[in-house]
């Protein structure tokens, strides 16, 4: 099964897919939104129809003490946004740490700062789909 890992921010939402099997998780690309992710719809479905994605991994920003926070609730707004304009499964993958987990990845391949903005999302997304396919694995 093909996945697509996402990332939301408040600007953009980092992307990564899996292989076919399901089993490695690659950087794809961001999207730029302005703190509108649904505007991002029509590209979103052309990457899921051009990639063949069968099922999307949502980051979900929990606190670290377990509780939901804004972010974690405009996430699950924007999964169910998705699961009425997307017809495959979405699920929620805990993401705590993860933008600190791609920062520290970047800065040992010594990634400027300049360039590590850029990619910051897409390597977070990188992140949430690894971690959603080992677990899967277990």
């Amino acid at each position: 099964m093909k996945y697509l890992g996402l990332d939301l921010g408040t600007k953009t939402i980092g992307l990564a897919t899996s292989d076919k099997m399901g089993l490695i998780a690659t950087s794809y690309k961001v999207l730029h939104h302005d703190n509108d992710p649904e505007s991002c719809l029509d590209e979103l479905k052309l990457i899921i129809e051009t990639n063949r994605i069968e099922a999307l991994v949502l980051g979900l920003p929990k606190n670290m003490n377990n509780t939901l926070g804004p972010r974690a609730k405009a996430t699950i707004e924007f999964k169910e946004f998705l699961e009425n304009n997307i017809n495959i499964p979405i699920y929620l993958e805990d993401e705590r740490l993860t933008t600190k987990s791609a920062e520290s990845l970047l800065i040992v391949g010594n990634t400027s700062r300049k360039k590590r903005k850029k990619v910051i999302d897409k390597v977070a997304a990188t992140i949430i789909l690894q971690s959603f396919l080992d677990g899967r694995r277990k």
